[in-house]
């Protein structure tokens, strides 16, 4: 058997919400301090306190949201301790993530200039499981109300005189877990109740998320949807990928052998599987799709780096994890009809990052070069494709060799992004080009000679995108020659 696509050129099946590209970035680690913010008075080159070289990477990317305090941490983090004068605010402890002590000089200012800088919305996750209602009320008040009321006063005391832009809000996060392990009956009490008292204000409208399930937890989405689909407009899934037991030995991220890559790419396409899943009770409560599906964490997930600190979550990063990363994007724009956001855990030095710092050097890691490779997919038109491929079996686990998404761009370019998860050989795919004539393309290759090969601070490059010229295209027949472990960009020009 050969590999082989169809692809319809002139059919959409919906847009694709580029915010199905977003990132997530967390109190945690190195991410935020020392990753993103450095402070005004810091020797490395910052603007405001926010990291120029980081910055700039983070913009070539285009992200389109970013989401933040937390995770875990949302569910201890109380907001009014992070504005004002940085001088005066409450340092705390970082239970969840190392026990170390914050000092809060990154707060809602900030994280809101970051966005600002980055050109991205924000997306905030409020504090259901040690907040209280009032807490969450009073921090959509202090960031969107523009008028005269307490919480806006504070904010222009604080240097801010109009009011952000405020889309997205999480109502709590992982409810089921390390915010609050809440039955999910109650959870959708709980949200319920506090919802009522994230306000619109003005024409700021906001996008509410509930807290969803955690992987294949479909009763919480039954209950969610049955209780409370219509006071939501986004569920959440989080689903990470990793090769051994969760709460065990996860693997290295940089160590492991065929049959850990090949159970990767498993984990990591089993993420179809839940999405299909969880849309079919969606669907149930929610036939017309108004309400999103939320993968506000994903990504993989290995053992620290050996000798750093286990509750900073420091791992790097390698053409596996690309790999992880290109098909993980393909799933979700087959998906883009339900899933309307999507944010890889995380963007700075923790799990599959974008960026990885130390002291005043960056390093972009092989998943950054995924999205900047994808950003083309962002607000493009889903094509349709049926893709018969070989398969790879290693025992029990079976993974096709290549895998696939297409998308059309608003001036008519045709992007083809397509991943071969195997280690071991080429493999060469003819694609059925059906609807327009093309007679052009541009190519784009990622790959590396070695599944543990990834990029360091002193050798950056070893990992990076080139040009891919090993294909051909005649009578709308597209033939192309992809060496293992590579994701390949094909654009198509009308």
């Amino acid at each position: 058997m050969g590999n082989r696509m169809v692809l319809n050129t002139d059919i959409s099946k919906g847009r694709i919400n580029r915010n199905i590209y977003g990132h997530f970035a967390e109190h945690l680690g190195r991410c935020i301090y020392e990753g993103i913010w450095v402070g005004e008075d810091s020797s490395i080159a910052n603007q405001n306190g926010i990291r120029t070289d980081v910055l700039e990477a983070l913009r070539n990317i285009n992200i389109p949201v970013l989401r933040w305090p937390g995770g875990c941490f949302a569910d201890e983090y109380h907001w009014k301790d992070g504005v004002g004068p940085r001088e005066g605010r409450k340092r705390m402890v970082n239970t969840h993530w190392g026990g170390v002590i914050e000092n809060n000089h990154f707060g809602t200012h900030e994280f809101m200039m970051l966005c600002d800088f980055l050109g991205a919305e924000p997306y905030i996750s409020g504090n259901v499981g040690s907040g209280t209602v009032q807490e969450m009320s009073e921090w959509v008040e202090y960031m969107t109300f523009d008028g005269e009321s307490p919480m806006a006063d504070w904010r222009k005391e604080n240097g801010r005189e109009h009011p952000w832009k405020l889309t997205y809000f999480g109502i709590g996060n992982e409810n089921w877990g390390c915010g609050g392990h809440m039955r999910p009956q109650y959870y959708a009490d709980l949200y319920r109740r506090f919802q009522t008292y994230v306000r619109n204000y003005g024409d700021n409208t906001i996008y509410k998320i509930a807290c969803g399930p955690n992987i294949d937890d479909y009763k919480w989405t039954e209950v969610l949807m049955k209780e409370a689909s219509d006071l939501m407009d986004g569920l959440s899934l989080h689903h990470y990928t990793y090769p051994g037991e969760f709460w065990k030995k996860k693997g290295s991220a940089t160590d492991f052998d065929q049959n850990e890559w090949d159970i990767t790419m498993s984990r990591a396409l089993y993420m179809d599987e839940l999405i299909t899943k969880h849309s079919t009770i969606m669907d149930h409560y929610d036939p017309e799709k108004r309400v999103g599906l939320i993968v506000d964490e994903w990504g993989t997930w290995f053992d620290v780096e050996p000798g750093t600190n286990p509750g900073f979550l420091y791992q790097q990063n390698t053409i596996r994890d690309a790999l992880v990363a290109g098909v993980s994007l393909n799933i979700f724009n087959h998906h883009s009809d339900r899933v309307q956001m999507a944010n890889i855990a995380q963007t700075v030095n923790v799990l599959q990052s974008m960026i990885l710092t130390e002291g005043e050097e960056m390093v972009l890691t092989p998943t950054y070069h995924i999205f900047d490779m994808y950003k083309v997919h962002q607000d493009a038109e889903n094509l349709p494709i049926e893709v018969e491929t070989e398969q790879i079996i290693n025992g029990d686990v079976s993974i096709p060799k290549i895998q696939a998404s297409a998308s059309i761009a608003k001036d008519g370019t045709v992007n083809i992004s397509l991943c071969n998860l195997s280690t071991q050989g080429e493999g060469t795919i003819e694609i059925d080009l059906r609807g327009k004539s093309y007679h052009d393309a541009d190519g784009r290759i990622l790959t590396s000679d070695h599944m543990s090969d990834h990029n360091t601070f002193e050798n950056p490059d070893k990992v990076k995108p080139q040009d891919f010229q090993v294909f051909s295209i005649a009578e709308n027949q597209l033939k192309a020659t992809m060496p293992a472990m590579s994701v390949v960009l094909l654009s198509l020009k009308p």
